[in-house]
């Protein structure tokens, strides 16, 4: 029954009317007409066959889109792989006392190889993705967004992450707000985001934190700050925080020091993210006479 209940409305009317047709070629037979029951029976197997290759295509479809996706894993892992021939050439040119300055470079393009590798599992692009950096952090982004869930996701500074965050925003049924001072970066993204189909969940606006910038932008459940945005007004942003919120620091951990030393509700909750927890005071009644 369960199987039954999750066919779909074609599939359910492509299956009666096999059963129509089945059951009309066994009356035929059953009552001498066998001209009629072998075009029945004819009938039947042309459909059979139309959808076979109806199926078939389909098949064919995604084998062409999976082919597609490992093309671009292995273009983005062939670039990373002669970025890091690269670097180490480029050492070993300056070896001596460079050993563990070798060994710390080989391994943060390492964490970006796999972190790239894992966005790329997680999310099936509509389209090819815009080069970008700082993998292993915007995947702790992502992984927010899907965990959390907020509603809204107020980015500052746009680019590249945009177009993945704007994916994980619309598997979680939430909506990103993106600002950057830079106009011709803004109408790149913007131009991004139409090729991937996401600017309905995402809004990319120009310009710098203030009132007029992040009008009708409250309640942010989710606060990452990156990009050249310079010194944001701290106070104006986790005033539009939600009660509950995330603040993520992209590639500068070294500011939640003061984040946290002026904004009274954060906490530290890793290297580069802080959780916020509005603080309400109560009241005192004021004694009469």
């Amino acid at each position: 029954m369960r199987r039954l209940r999750s066919l779909t409305r074609r599939q359910v009317v492509s299956a009666s009317g096999a059963c129509v047709l089945c059951v009309a070629v066994a009356a035929a037979a059953l009552t001498g007409n066998v001209g009629l029951a072998l075009t029945l029976l004819a009938v039947f197997f042309t459909i059979l066959f139309a959808g076979l290759l109806l199926l078939a295509r389909r098949l064919s479809g995604l084998q062409r889109l999976q082919r597609r996706q490992q093309t671009d894993a292995r273009t983005v892992l062939d670039h990373t792989q002669r970025r890091l021939l690269s670097a180490l050439e480029e050492l070993l040119l300056h070896s001596g006392d460079r050993h563990e300055e070798l060994a710390d470079r080989m391994g943060a393009q390492t964490r970006q190889v796999e972190a790239t590798v894992q966005l790329f599992q997680q999310i099936t692009p509509r389209a090819p993705m815009p080069p970008s950096g700082g993998a292993a952090e915007l995947l702790d982004v992502l992984h927010l967004i899907r965990t959390r869930r907020p509603r809204l996701v107020l980015e500052l500074g746009t680019g590249a992450a945009t177009v993945w965050m704007a994916y994980a925003v619309e598997e979680s049924g939430g909506r990103l707000v993106s600002l950057d001072p830079d106009a011709s970066r803004v109408e790149r993204t913007r131009a991004a985001l139409a090729t991937h189909q996401l600017s309905e969940v995402t809004e990319v606006r120009v310009g710098t934190v203030s009132s007029e910038a992040l009008a009708g932008v409250h309640d942010i459940g989710l606060l990452v700050v990156g990009g050249p945005v310079g010194k944001p007004d701290r106070n104006l942003l986790v005033g539009r925080l939600a009660a509950v919120a995330r603040v993520f620091l992209r590639g500068a951990p070294e500011a939640a020091g003061p984040w946290l030393e002026t904004t009274e509700g954060l906490t530290g909750e890793g290297e580069a993210l802080l959780s916020y927890r509005r603080v309400v005071r109560e009241l005192s009644n004021r004694s009469s006479g």
